[in-house]
């Protein structure tokens, strides 16, 4: 098994969030290298929808689960000029940080309270995070909280996960609360289609409005 099969063995089978934020520390300094050899999609279709629908370059946009800020740094060279993040490892944060793309970068636990005000952010963008043994369901409530009314929420899901995870139900319950607004949803795809243990999986991206 190659290097980048065990960790990814290694970060969905984390037991604990603190794990799992250990086990990404000790894999930043490889990361973006590794997940090149997946072929790895979420970067790519995230910026893209970003740019479809966030228009002002100088929009405060969260990424939620930054990691390493390669995300960030696409939309960087897209324009994008106020970028923050949000990440539970401090060795991604410094691979982030060493980018100097990012007006703010923190410290946090997708799931658990965050450390915003509510209303802070024109769009909130979130990569590879609501998947197994990673953010949960719950996640959703703060960040609908800390999106401007009329701002967008695009993120990526297992496509499994979607229902048997309670990603859709937590999505849905804020949807018939009148706090979000379903937007656009993508066909599953494969977003690690020359990973040998993760090819078969698909995954959705979704992106909805604050209402």
């Amino acid at each position: 098994m190659s290097d980048v099969e065990k960790r990814l063995h290694q970060v969905y089978g984390a037991a604990s969030p603190s794990e799992l934020s250990q086990t990404y520390d000790e894999w930043a300094a490889s990361y973006d290298e590794d997940m090149l050899q997946t072929g790895y999609a979420h970067p790519a279709i995230i910026c893209g929808l970003l740019s479809r629908y966030v228009t002002d370059l100088a929009a405060h946009v969260l990424d939620a689960g930054v990691g390493t800020g390669s995300v960030g740094q696409l939309l960087h060279t897209l324009g994008f000029s106020n970028l923050h993040g949000l990440d539970m490892s401090e060795g991604m944060l410094a691979k982030a940080r060493a980018r100097g793309i990012y007006r703010g970068l923190h410290r946090g636990v997708l799931g658990a309270a965050l450390d915003f005000n509510s209303a802070t952010f024109a769009a909130i963008v979130s990569t590879g995070t609501f998947t197994t043994g990673h953010a949960p369901a719950a996640a959703f409530t703060e960040l609908a909280r800390i999106l401007r009314p009329g701002g967008h929420l695009i993120f990526t899901v297992g496509e499994m996960l979607w229902r048997a995870g309670g990603f859709g139900a937590a999505v849905e319950k804020l949807v018939a609360h009148g706090v979000l607004l379903p937007v656009w949803q993508s066909p599953p795809y494969h977003p690690m289609p020359h990973s040998k243990t993760e090819s078969h999986f698909t995954t959705l991206a979704l992106v909805y409005q604050r209402a």
